[in-house]
């Protein structure tokens, strides 16, 4: 009995096989002296005229021929062809998740295209933003964002002084040097807030995302695994066709 998985394995070959033969016969058709033919003879008006050989070119290509040639090649591809998508009709299986039917009966056309649309899901979580790990962060009900604990800051403002150097005398003024002090004013108090994830979310997502496409291949390997029953249509197609 033959099983999907190895009516897929001759796929791929079976194609490049026929779109070679098909493309050569469509080539070949091309070539109108190969399907051209000649005989000539030459007689002399009597017997004293010069005696020429007779010529002839024989037909190399048939057009029929041609044709049936490809109808054989391409019947091999018809019937594999409609046997795997036949087989796909009812090659089924379920996604199981930590022991766990998470999917049933699912055709494997569509674990197909699950297992890519999580390959490019996977490709996005693996890219979503995480907090920063420097601060300390807790999720805030009000805004539904992850917010960083109150810090209090100083802000402050140069104030000019005077410095004496030296006292005045009856003779000398006081030698004084101005400097900037820089003077408390004010507070701030910082809060940061933040859409990314904790990086242990992402983890958790990445894990739950690789069990699941493990899932998906090997209910798909299983799918593969249905026994099928070969189809015979390319007979049939080009039976009426050449008929």
């Amino acid at each position: 009995m033959t099983k999907l998985n190895q009516i897929l394995a001759v796929e791929k070959g079976v194609k490049s096989d026929v779109q070679r033969k098909v493309t050569d016969a469509y080539h070949l058709i091309q070539k109108a002296p190969l399907l051209s033919g000649i005989s000539r003879t030459y007689q002399p008006i009597d017997d004293e005229g010069e005696a020429l050989p007779p010529e002839s070119t024989r037909v190399q290509v048939q057009a029929e021929q041609v044709l049936r040639d490809v109808a054989v090649t391409l019947t091999r591809l018809f019937d594999v062809t409609a046997t795997k998508d036949v087989a796909n009709c009812s090659a089924r299986a379920d996604v199981v998740v930590d022991g766990n039917p998470l999917l049933r009966d699912v055709p494997v056309t569509y674990l197909l295209f699950l297992e890519k649309q999580l390959t490019d899901l996977h490709t996005l979580i693996a890219k979503l933003p995480t907090l920063d790990p420097s601060e300390t962060w807790a999720l805030d009900a009000n805004t539904d964002t992850w917010r960083t604990e109150p810090v209090k800051t100083t802000r402050t403002k140069k104030v000019p002084r005077n410095h004496v150097l030296a006292e005045a005398t009856d003779k000398h003024p006081a030698q004084v040097q101005v400097f900037n002090e820089d003077v408390v004013v004010g507070y701030w108090t910082r809060v940061a807030f933040s859409g990314a994830l904790p990086q242990r979310r992402v983890n958790e997502l990445l894990g739950r995302l690789t069990k699941l496409q493990e899932a998906v291949k090997f209910a798909r390997e299983e799918a593969n695994g249905t026994e099928i029953t070969e189809r015979k249509i390319g007979e049939a197609v080009f039976g009426y066709l050449l008929g």
